[in-house]
């Protein structure tokens, strides 16, 4: 099983990003899959998420309006339009995936490595 995410990088306040996170070894189209982010002294987060059975999504109020989560079944990949970036958003953000149908815990099944996400102001 893989999960490779990228698309982080250094942007300024305002700005936008794109992630992407690539998967394999598993049925993509079966699984929950989503986005953690952790920074620097603060608890693990998450962001978003893509409830594959009911193919409806969830945001954390941080992000929600601002965060778009989408997934590319034909592909295995899942996506993050991040806009209106904001200074608070910096964290490394981990794609996530797990076969359970609503999971809101941070017990997901499998990790990717995580990308750095750094928002200046």
């Amino acid at each position: 099983v893989q999960l490779q995410a990228s698309g982080g990088g250094l942007v300024q306040t305002g700005d936008s990003l794109r992630l992407s996170c690539a998967a394999s070894g598993f049925r993509f189209s079966l699984y929950t899959v989503g986005w953690f982010r952790q920074a620097p002294g603060r608890e693990r987060e998450l962001v978003a998420t893509s409830f594959y059975r009911t193919k409806t999504t969830y945001y954390s109020n941080s992000v929600k309006g601002r965060f778009t989560i989408s997934r590319d079944n034909a592909k295995n990949t899942v996506f993050l339009q991040m806009d209106s970036l904001k200074p608070e958003d910096t964290a490394i953000y981990y794609c996530v995936a797990d076969p359970r149908a609503r999971p809101l815990d941070s017990y997901y099944q499998y990790w990717g490595q995580g990308t750095l996400v750094t928002v200046s102001s």
